[in-house]
C-alpha cells in the first residue's frame, strides 16, 4: 500500500473512517527535513501495510486542516487512532523512532 494523498473533501473517509490507525504527514514541497523525512515514511508505509495506513497532507494547500490541528511547525506526523489524533512529533525523527511509536500503537 502506498501513501495516500490527503485533503480537506478526503480526510473523514481516509482518516477518520480508517478501520486501522493512519500515519499522517503534514508536509510542504519548498520543506528540507520534509524531504528528508519523505523516503522515511514512504519505507513505513510499505512495512505496515495492511497495519496503519499513511497519509501525506500539503500544508500549503490545506491550511485549515493545518490549524485545526495545531501544525505550527512541518514536517509534522500525527497518528490517529479510533478517530483521535493519539501521537504528535514534530520534526526530522528516525525510521527506529517512529517504529517505536507505530508498534505501540498495534
Amino acid at each position: 500500500m502506498s501513501e495516500v494523498v490527503i485533503n480537506g473533501s478526503n480526510f473523514d473517509s481516509e482518516v477518520l473512517g480508517s478501520t486501522v490507525p493512519v500515519l499522517v504527514d503534514f508536509w510542504a514541497p519548498w520543506c528540507g527535513p520534509c524531504k528528508m523525512i519523505a523516503p522515511v515514511v514512504e519505507d513505513l508505509s510499505k512495512e505496515y501495510a495492511g497495519k496503519i495506513k499513511v497519509g501525506k497532507i500539503n500544508t500549503d494547500e490545506n491550511m485549515e486542516l493545518s490549524s485545526k490541528f495545531q501544525v505550527t511547525s512541518i514536517p509534522t506526523l500525527i497518528v490517529f487512532k479510533d478517530k483521535k489524533p493519539v501521537q504528535k512529533v514534530v520534526g526530522f525523527k528516525s525510521k527506529n523512532d517512529l517504529k517505536k511509536i507505530l508498534d505501540s500503537l498495534l
